[in-house]
C-alpha cells in the first residue's frame, strides 16, 4: 500500500475517551448535525459537532463515552470552532456509528 503511514506519524495522533456532557441540534449547519460539548477530564471540555442524527437521539448521546482525536488544530464550522474529532464506524449507507469504550473508564484516559 502506497499510503502507509510511519509509525512515527501514527503515534502523533491523540485520541482520548470522553463523556458527552451537552448535546444541542446544530441549526446553523447544512446537513443535519448536533454540536457536543464533550468531558475529556484534565484536558478539559471540548466542543465539536457530528453528522450522526439518523441513528442518535439527543437524549441518548448524554453521558456516552465516545473516542476522539483531541490534537487536531481548531475548525470552524458554522458558529462554532470545532476542538476534537468524535470517532466512527460507517455503517449502513454513510451513517456514522460512534465507536465506545467496552467498559466505563475515566474522561481523557488515553487511546492506545
Amino acid at each position: 500500500m502506497e499510503n502507509n503511514l510511519k509509525w512515527e506519524e501514527f503515534v502523533k495522533i491523540d485520541m482520548r475517551i470522553g463523556t458527552i456532557i451537552s448535546a444541542e441540534v446544530f441549526k446553523e449547519v447544512k446537513k443535519p448535525a448536533y454540536k457536543m460539548i464533550i468531558d475529556f477530564g484534565d484536558l478539559g471540555k471540548l466542543k465539536t459537532s457530528a453528522q450522526i442524527t439518523k441513528l442518535y437521539t439527543l437524549e441518548s448521546l448524554i453521558g456516552k463515552q465516545v473516542i476522539a482525536v483531541v490534537n487536531f488544530p481548531p475548525k470552524q464550522i458554522a458558529n462554532i470552532m470545532s476542538e476534537c474529532l468524535i470517532i466512527g464506524g460507517l455503517g449502513v449507507g454513510t451513517d456514522v456509528v460512534l465507536l465506545q469504550p467496552e467498559r466505563n473508564m475515566p474522561n481523557g484516559t488515553k487511546v492506545a
